[in-house]
């Protein structure tokens, strides 16, 4: 990839990670979705898991199965958070499935599709 379809690719990673879970927020809880936008987007702390990695970032490297966090295991774990009535949980399970989501579509993006 050349330097403009990486700084393309960065806008959509980055941009999908941050804006849409303001958007979930607002359809999901419309009356208090400020506080689950927050949640939502803290949920990207999940990539603590590449400080585990060597090199710690690679392009040529899918997140999805290699990261612990971003495993199947952890999906099933994220799934299983959207059940209890807890909006805090719901609101931590939504935003580790779409950032798992937005991870796969760079995947995709770069040519590391992860299957």
């Amino acid at each position: 990839m050349n330097g403009s379809t990486e700084i393309i690719r960065n806008i959509i990673h980055y941009s999908l990670h941050l804006l849409i879970p303001a958007l979930f927020a607002k359809i999901f809880w419309k009356s208090f979705w400020i506080k689950p936008a927050l949640i939502m987007s803290l949920t990207m702390l999940i990539d603590l898991d590449h400080l585990l990695a060597t090199p710690v970032f690679s392009l040529q490297r899918c997140s999805i199965g290699f990261h612990p966090m971003h495993t199947y295991w952890a999906a099933i774990i994220y799934l299983l958070l959207l059940i209890p009535r807890s909006w805090k949980t719901r609101a931590i399970g939504l935003g580790c499935l779409w950032h798992l989501l937005v991870d796969l579509n760079d995947c995709f993006l770069g040519g590391t599709w992860p299957f």
